[in-house]
């Protein structure tokens, strides 16, 4: 527990400049790192369960949604879902040549697919939250990332909490052995406190009925976030995704939140911008 904190704590300060006050640049070849980084361990976990991949096609595809996210600032991030879509046709093709089998075409096309949607476009989300027009029109860049941050984060402090101290009734013990309704519960009290505590500080543009309803939806999805991961490492036997993290374990096993809040928060912004 000491060195899970004390590795908290040290992320703290680069986290904050990154998403309030780094330059595109940065942001981007920071995301790109964590993205080839999760994407690394996806993979990973993808072989211990004995399922062929295709990681060279995996990583090139998840760079080039990311890039495809920097391109597309003007249109909200779409340009990146249009490019995923295509790189699966790309993948499907390219793989028949690089298949040892055709007993392992199927579930390798299918887990490089996933883990690059997964984790390159489901966290590539982040880019056009922090500098796309949706993020300036609505509020902010920089205050759209410090809610999202902070409901993840209080969220899953409320349910560790509340899951320890009162935590009778699990959810899925097949998939994850500690998470509770109860656990669940205090997870979605804490991301709406959270999302109403920046209503009132940082977001001030907004109203309170659409931060609570953000903060929910959000926390909810990360919440689910959290038992997919979990899923996937149960199919492998693994207890984490990695140890790049002291006390955390992996990437994946420290991100695995925001891989569904952030696109959840994106697509809530964009159907936000087409109704206006």
């Amino acid at each position: 527990m000491r060195t899970r904190i004390l590795t908290g704590i040290a992320l703290v300060a680069p986290v904050v400049y990154l998403a309030g006050w780094s330059p595109r640049w940065l942001f981007m070849a920071v995301l790109l790192l964590l993205v080839e980084r999760g994407l690394y361990e996806f993979f990973f976990i993808s072989r211990r369960t004995g399922t062929e991949v295709y990681p060279a096609l995996g990583y090139l595809a998840a760079a080039l949604v990311c890039a495809a996210q920097w391109v597309g600032l003007r249109h909200d991030g779409l340009l990146a879902l249009a490019t995923f879509a295509a790189l699966v046709l790309v993948i499907l093709a390219a793989a028949l040549a690089r298949s040892a089998s055709l007993g392992g075409y199927l579930a390798g096309v299918s887990v490089t697919v996933l883990g690059v949607f997964y984790v390159a476009f489901n966290l590539s989300c982040l880019f056009p939250l922090r500098f796309s027009e949706i993020a300036t029109g609505f509020a902010g860049g920089r205050e759209i990332m410090f809610f999202i941050v902070a409901v993840i984060v209080t969220g899953d402090t409320f349910a560790y909490f509340t899951g320890r101290l009162f935590g009778r009734r699990f959810m899925f013990p097949t998939v994850s052995p500690k998470k509770t309704f109860e656990g669940a519960v205090g997870g979605m009290v804490g991301s709406m406190l959270a999302g109403w505590i920046c209503m009132r500080w940082v977001w001030r543009t907004a109203d309170w009925k659409s931060a609570l309803l953000l903060a929910l939806c959000v926390g909810v999805a990360g919440q689910l976030g959290d038992l997919a991961e979990s899923a996937f490492k149960r199919c492998a036997n693994l207890k984490d995704s990695g140890n790049i993290l002291p006390g955390h374990g992996g990437l994946l096993d420290r991100l695995d939140s925001m891989l569904f809040g952030a696109p959840v928060m994106w697509l809530a912004l964009v159907m936000r911008s087409m109704m206006r």
